[in-house]
This record gives structure tokens, sequence and C-alpha cells, in this order.
């Protein structure tokens, strides 16, 4: 008979009387502001314990709070033409999903709902102008009038000194009543039997959330329709950095076919597999006693490997990553821009003020202060008690973050320890040494094990902070919902800042440019520990970024996928969820929706915090791994089905609530993307052995060519001046050499400026400087131009925009010139002959002045 706009759930407990008291109080309130209610007795549920109470809003409600929340409602169907035909449109129709689905409602002009004005708008019935299967706008805000009003209504007796106890989320948090949701509309796999039901929840479903329609366009206006702005546009954004992410990957991809390619060309690592040039190089030990004397070619596999990501074409993608980074963010801004405009968002954080106060900073802060624009008493934080919290806000923050930079420095600590481990396990030089199992250095074997570890301490610290993060927050006490969301968005992407990529900053920036040399070898806690300083790979020390990278960014995604995808399913599981076997007239709409999960105030948090992360991996460290863009693709590709099933099928109805841009996120893509060019520069300079390579070619080669520059990368040192504790405990060599070799560019024992330093290392480290230079210039310049070419806001959107405004004035000067017609028309037929007979030509004095 009537609409159920929401539900509310409760059972008889041990503390029956009071909840009874505080649940009779609450809804009388509710009744008071004009709700109608209706419940549901135990026994007509089917676990014969849980009480129901359905809520309808009716129309005087309703046009009340959308005339106090000035909620824009449609007064006039849009003439402006949407699109034109673009050329080859018919290439893109197998992903497209049916025109229906796409555009689920017209478009309209809309304009801040006026009670007094009720004829002015679109209003064709009451009883349908403000549900969800509705053709206008106001869907997406109706569950937020009743939820608005839920969440500030009292729950005391009026009289009571106890005003503290306000809204909904109190009485859920102490148990008074058990879950608060809107219902879904029918079931995900079957249509509703009544035919004027819209069945918008099967359609997403079944165009949406399978996995099989992962080729398909998302049908965003659909999903704003039926799961409110805030959501929609997380998908728009998923779903648009998806997109911009194939690019990456086509390039990412091109860069490492060309290192495949060119794997027969790469003059260093022939050389080095070559028995007559890196069969015959002895190399310093690598650690102290454990360590042996090893052969060059023994790192012949490693070398290949390394090339694969280390070569030519990697310049070329770090910085077409630079460029790519700035279009994806300037593209978005004009998307975003596209969709507050269609979605009517042009204006929102005007017009939504008081949706954004949080009821919790409303109870806490007692204290009360003139607000000096509206005049009235206003809640308020003192400045010693804010600047207190903040102290002990930042002290937290700190902790954890020390909390993270030791763990490293635990698993470094490892690295140095573990190596000599793997190392001692071959002692002979002459066998393809340092080999555990076939393939695998004590290197890379050292360099998984602690990217495992690290990885699981990233979980473990994570599983923590969240709850800490959360904690200080609250402590804060923000005033609106958007400055909460904004402040734990800080918290927790510093902290996943330093957990997740600061074991990829120690292997790209710090591992091996503090080694020292024979003789002279550099500790980690000074020259009193066991601990000495790593070096990096044979083969290089990127190939070793690239594995962490890998480890930790895989690791993260499968990981997050499971979590997502199972935990879900085993919860409805355990709580014994009714599924498709439950036939509706047997088993309510209200109760199949309560034993689905809540959809929490920060779940859409979570999934923008995994995506930024993912985003900071493909560009801090891409220069890396080139195929990184690709694993992330595939893996979105992924996530947008999962996230899409998740909202269908395992969660109740969110609470539709409005949103006109990502928020915080957006200005932390902007700093992630800045410092990506710096990180991407240091790395092709620093981790990569690219400009070694660039510096002998042009510089030092003889034959303008790569032969010899491996042993030109190698400095000598003479054996017997190794200290007894850097040397190996098993004396194997028969004096069949006096010299090892180590990676630097240092003078030969017997020259006057021994061991110091080259005049080749100064010229790398000045062209290194170069480069770094040059490249974030280039790049920066090119990403200033880009910026400033793309205009944030299309011109179709800005010209809609303008004319949509002219036809609103328009359109209301008009009403109000008939309003005041009528007026005045039925005033002159109320006023008495006699008067009208003395000002015969009123009316058309007044008609020519109108």
């Amino acid at each position: 008979v009537r609409r159920i706009d929401f539900v509310l759930s409760y059972v008889d407990d041990k503390d029956g009387e009071k909840k009874q008291e505080r649940r009779r109080e609450f809804e009388a309130n509710l009744e008071k502001a004009g709700l109608e209610l209706e419940t549901e007795d135990k026994s007509d549920s089917k676990d014969q314990k849980t009480y129901f109470l359905k809520i309808h809003a009716p129309w005087d409600v309703l046009a009340t709070y959308a005339d106090v929340l000035k909620i824009k409602v449609p007064f006039k169907e849009s003439d402006i033409p949407h699109g034109q035909d673009v050329p080859l449109e018919w290439l893109s129709h197998p992903f497209r999903l049916p025109d229906h689905v796409m555009h689920p409602q017209p478009d309209y002009f809309t304009y801040p709902f006026d009670k007094t004005k009720t004829d002015f708008f679109l209003i064709n019935d009451k009883d349908t102008f403000f549900p969800p299967s509705t053709r206008n706008r106001i869907v997406i805000v109706y569950f937020s009038i009743v939820f608005y009003i839920l969440a500030r209504c009292p729950y005391y007796k009026e009289g009571r000194k106890d005003r503290g106890k306000t809204g909904i989320k109190r009485l859920l948090s102490n148990g008074t009543y058990t879950a608060a949701f809107p219902l879904h509309d029918c079931r995900y796999w079957k249509k509703a039997r009544n035919a004027e039901c819209e069945s918008e929840r099967y359609n997403l479903y079944k165009h949406w959330a399978r996995f099989l329609c992962f080729y398909k366009e998302q049908p965003l206006n659909l999903i704003r329709k039926y799961y409110g702005e805030k959501i929609g546009i997380y998908f728009a954004w998923l779903g648009f950095y998806t997109e911009m992410l194939f690019f990456a990957a086509v390039m990412g991809l091109i860069c490492f076919t060309y290192g495949v390619l060119s794997y027969d060309d790469n003059i260093s690592s022939q050389e080095i597999c070559h028995p007559k040039i890196g069969g015959r190089i002895v190399m310093c030990p690598l650690c102290d006693k454990k360590c042996p004397f090893w052969k060059l070619n023994s790192t012949c596999l490693s070398s290949w490997q390394s090339h694969l990501f280390d070569n030519e074409g990697t310049v070329f993608f770090a910085i077409f990553m630079g460029i790519w980074v700035t279009l994806f963010l300037e593209f978005w801004k004009r998307r975003q821009a596209r969709l507050e405009y269609e979605w009517d968002l042009v204006d929102f954080e005007e017009e939504q003020q008081q949706l954004q106060i949080r009821p919790e900073f409303e109870i806490r802060c007692t204290n009360r202060r003139l607000n000096k624009i509206t005049k009235e008493m206003e809640p308020y934080l003192p400045v010693t008690s804010k600047c207190a919290r903040f102290c002990l806000s930042a002290a937290t923050v700190i902790f954890w973050i020390s909390l993270i930079v030791a763990c490293i420095i635990g698993v470094i600590a490892y690295r140095l320890a573990v190596y000599a481990a793997f190392a001692s396990i071959i002692k002979d030089p002459m066998r393809k040494i340092q080999l555990v199992g076939r393939f695998i250095t004590p290197q890379l074997a050292t360099s998984v094990t602690a990217s495992c570890i690290n990885f699981v301490i990233i979980m473990i610290l994570n599983f923590f902070y969240e709850r800490v993060a959360i904690w200080i927050t609250d402590l804060e006490i923000p005033k609106t919902h958007l400055e909460y969301e904004n402040r734990l968005t800080m918290k927790m992407f510093l902290f996943q800042f330093v957990n997740y990529y600061s074991s990829c900053f120690y292997v790209a920036f710090f591992k091996g440019k503090f080694v020292g040399y024979p003789g002279d070898y550099s500790y980690m806690f000074g020259n009193w520990s066991n601990l000495r300083n790593e070096e990096c790979d044979p083969g290089g020390c990127l190939i070793e970024l690239t594995t962490q990278l890998v480890i930790v960014m895989t690791g993260k995604q499968l990981c997050g996928n499971i979590q997502e995808a199972l935990l879900p399913l085993i919860r409805n599981w355990w709580s014994g969820r009714r599924g498709r076997h439950n036939p509706e007239n047997h088993y309510s709409r209200w109760e199949q929706d309560h034993v689905l999960q809540n959809f929490s105030q920060l779940g859409l948090f979570y999934e923008y915090l995994e995506m930024v992360v993912q985003f900071g991996f493909i560009t801090l460290f891409v220069a890396s791994f080139p195929l990184a863009p690709l694993l992330a693709l595939f893996n979105n590709i992924l996530e947008i089905r999962v996230d899409a099933w998740k909202f269908t099928t395992q969660f109740k109805r969110p609470m539709a609530s409005k949103a006109r841009n990502i928020g915080a996120w957006q200005e932390i893509l902007n700093a992630v993307a800045i410092l990506s060019v710096v990180t991407n520069a240091f790395i092709m300079a620093f981790t990569s052995d690219m400009i070694p390579r660039m510096v002998y070619l042009y510089a030092y080669s003889k034959e303008s060519s790569m032969r010899g520059y491996v042993n030109n990368s190698l400095s000598i040192y003479d054996i017997s001046q190794i200290p007894e504790r850097n040397m190996p405990e098993d004396n194997w060599f028969d004096n069949a050499t006096s010299t090892c070799r180590y990676r630097d560019y240092r003078y030969p024992p017997g020259h006057q400026r021994e061991y110091t330093h080259t005049m080749q290392f100064w010229h790398i480290l000045a062209a290194k400087m170069a480069f770094i230079i040059i490249m974030e210039h280039v790049v920066f310049v090119v990403k200033f131009f880009v910026a400033w070419m793309i205009p944030d806001v299309p011109s179709d959107v800005k010209a809609r925009i303008k004319r949509e405004r002219y036809l609103i004035q328009e359109y209301l000067h008009n009403y109000e010139v008939e309003q005041l017609k009528l007026q005045l028309s039925a005033s002159f037929i109320t006023e008495p002959q006699s008067e009208m007979t003395l000002t015969p030509d009123k009316h058309e004095v007044l008609s020519e002045c109108l």
C-alpha cells in the first residue's frame, strides 16, 4: 500500500526494558516528525526472533525536507542535445549496453525544491514524485532525506536534560536496534513480480556485476540512480583509470618486448657469460668469512634477466609514464566536470551543507557560540581541546611511522645476516658458485625471502594501523563528514606510503650505494658489527628492485582480491544467508536484505586506498618494471566486477549520498604524479646501469661499441691487502691470481692514487646529475604544457551550464509573472463593484506593466 523507505530491526534481549523504552520514545519522535511506522512482529519473521520496523515518508515530510535541504528537482525536460554522431561508432557496439540500462531516465532542467511552488515543478503524481522508480533526479537523495531525520531524531522524552541522546547511530551502537537500511528493489537474479517495479538491481547484476561483462562499459547513470553519486563517482573514476591503464600497459609491453628481442644483442651479457672473459674474472667476496671468491660468469643468467628491464627502451618508457600520468589526471578532471553537470552536482557544496555536519560533532561538542553568518548558536570545539587532540594524533602517527622504519631496518639486518648463510652453502669457487638450487643466486634468494617477510610485516601493520587511524580521527571530532574523510585519508595514505614503498625506496636508492671497497667496507651499525652493507646483485640493483616491486604489488593485489571475493561468501554462509532456494512469498524482502552485510561509512575509503596505492606502484617505480601497468590493468578489470558483485549481491543497499569529486584523493594523486617524475629519474640515473654504459660508449670505448665495458666497470684489488676479517674462511686460491675485481671505478693497486675514484667515476656522476636535471625539466615542461592546453571543464559543458542557468531564470520569471496575474485576477473578482467603477482602467495598466 505504501512504499517502504527504511527498515529498522531489533530483537528482545536481557536489557529489553531499557531498550524498549528507548525504542518507544524514538519511534514516538519519528511519528511527531511526520513519518509513518509499521511493525512486523517477530512471529512473522523466519527466525522467530527479529522485529522489523518499516518506515514510510509521506509527501508532506518529503516536501518539507526537500525544501529545507534545497534538493534540486526537475521542472522541465532538457532540450539540449547530448552528443553528435561519431565516425565508425559501429566499432564500439560490442562494448555497449542497452540504452534503457545506460540511460535509465531522461535528462531534466532542475531547480531547488520550493514547497510553495509545487505547480512549478513536474509533479504528475505526488505518490510517485519522490520514489526511486520515477524519472527524476530526486531519487538520489530520497533515502538521504529519511536518514537525515533518523540521524538527528532524539530518543529522550520532552523535558528531560539528556539531550545528547540523539540519532539512529547511537541506537545502533548501544544495541537498541540491530540494523537500519533501505530495501533493495528486487532479488538480483530475478525481476520483481510487480510490473511497475523497474528491477534496477536485477539490471545491474545482469549487465554489470557478472564477470562475463568485463569488456562492456559500465552503466554509470544506473549506478548513480540506484546507489547515489558518491558510489557512482567511484566507479566512474575506477573505470576511467582502467581505460587509461590500457595505453600504459601497451607501451610497457612494447618496452618489454624490445628487451626480449634485443636479448641476443646484449654485448655486456655475452662478455659476462663467455668462459674466456667472465670465466677468467675472479670477483672479491661479497660478505665476510662465509663468502668465497667467485667467477663473474656465475651471474650469467642474472645479467640476461636484468637486460629485459634495464635497456634503452626503459628510458623512453619512464618519460612516457611521466606524460601519461598528466594526461590521466587532466582528462579525469574533464570527465569529472561532465559528470558534475550531468548528475546535477555543480552547486552541490552550497546546497548540502546541512547533510555534511556529523551528529557526533553535535553530540560531543557541548560548548556553543554564535555563528556570525546565521546568527544562531552552534556547537564548537575549543582551541585548547583542538590543539591537545591534534598533538596526540600527530604523536600517534609519528610513532607508527617510526615503527615501520624500525621494521624495515630489521628486514635489512635480516638480508645482511642471511646472505652469508646462502653464500656458504657452496664453497667451491671453481664450480658455478653461489647457486642455491640451479638458477637462484644468493642475492636473489635473499631478496625474495626478504621481500616476502616484508610483505607479511606490511599486512600485519596495516591490520593494526587501520583501527588506530580511525580511533585518532574520531578523537579529533571533525565537524563534517567531508572533513572526517579527508583527515582519515591523509593519515592512512601517509602510513600506507611509508609502509608499502619504504622497502622499494631502500632497494632503489640505498642498497649498494654505501658499500665501500675491499679493505675499507662500510658496516650497517659500525665497524664493531658483522653486518656489512649489501652490494647489488651482479646483474645490477634494478633487477632486485623489480623483484621487490613484483612481490609486494602482486601480493597485495592477490590478497585484496581474495579477501574481497571470498570473505563475503564465508560471512554469508556462516550467518546462514538465505539465497535462491527461499521463495520471496515465504521469505520477505526485508528479511532477505537483513542478512546481507552492512556497507560501512568507510567502505569506499578502502576501495580508493587500494587503487591509489596501486597507482603509486605503477608510477613511482615503473622504470624498474614496465609490465606493472599490465598487471594493474588485469587486476582492475577484475576489481570492477568484484566490487560490482559485492554491491549487488552481498551488501545491504547503501545510503544514497552525494559527492561531486573524489575528494582528497585528487590531491594525493597529483602529489604522487609529481614525485614519480623525480623517483623515475633517480632510478634511471643511480639504480640502472644505463648512464655508465652510455658514458663508456661515447667517451671511453675505442671501437664505439660496448665491447670491453664489463672489464672497464670492474676495479682491481690486491688480495694480499684484504684484511683478515674480510677474507674467506677457506683459503682456496693457489696463487693462480693475486687480484680480485669489484664493482666500482677506482685506481688499481700500485697507482699513486690507488683505490681512490677515477676521473671516469666523476664523469659518470656528472652525467647522472645532468640526466636527472634534463629528464625532470623535459617531463615537467611537457606536463605543465599539457595541463595548460587541456581545460578542466569542456567547452560544451560550460555552454550547457550557462544555457541551463539562463533557462531557469527565464522559466522562473515567467512562472512568477503568471502567478501574479492569477492573484490580480482573483483580487479583481472579489473587489466590490463600486471600487472597480472608480478605476476602470486599473487592470489594463497593471497588465501593461507586467
